[in-house]
């Protein structure tokens, strides 16, 4: 399995070479579509606690709690590197669905799933879906904050 073991933002940023155009590019673009969404470093969860252990690139946070009642905070958009790509994993829902599910086959991205969505370097995503899709994000969040608390504790 890969893993991370960086410990700062920055640490996180110089993790791997190769990528941090990458990511770097892909900061830009989020700050951009969603300036509201301040970039913070999340150390991943124990184990046991909610949220999910891996670390990643934090854009805006929120706390949700799991049904044992422990409580985490959590991005409103991560972006976490992975072996062979990055995915960015988004927490909130449009009239209750997932809202990347809506561009499936519109990012440019490798590989999509239910709320998240992945691709090797950012010169592959179309980058003007990719802002509208972040746009939209920080819009619902700020709308409406506990959009994502719902949609982590599945209701």
């Amino acid at each position: 399995m890969f893993r991370v073991t960086a410990d700062t933002l920055q640490a996180y940023l110089d993790f791997d070479p190769e990528r941090k155009r990458d990511l770097t590019a892909l900061h830009k673009l989020i700050v951009s579509a969603a300036p509201a969404l301040k970039r913070h470093f999340h150390q991943g969860t124990p184990a046991g606690e909610a949220g999910m252990r891996m670390r990643m690139i934090g854009y805006g946070k929120f706390r949700y709690a799991i049904k044992s009642g422990k409580s985490t905070d959590w991005p409103v958009i991560g972006v976490a590197l992975q072996k062979n790509y990055i995915s960015v994993y988004v927490t909130v829902t449009r009239q209750g669905a997932p809202v990347v599910s809506r561009y499936a086959g519109k990012l440019g991205e490798l590989r999509m799933g239910g709320n998240n969505f992945s691709f090797e370097r950012f010169d592959d995503l179309k980058q003007g879906a990719v802002s509208i899709l972040f746009a939209e994000v920080a819009g619902i969040f700020e709308a409406d904050p506990d959009n994502p608390v719902r949609y982590m504790q599945g209701s």
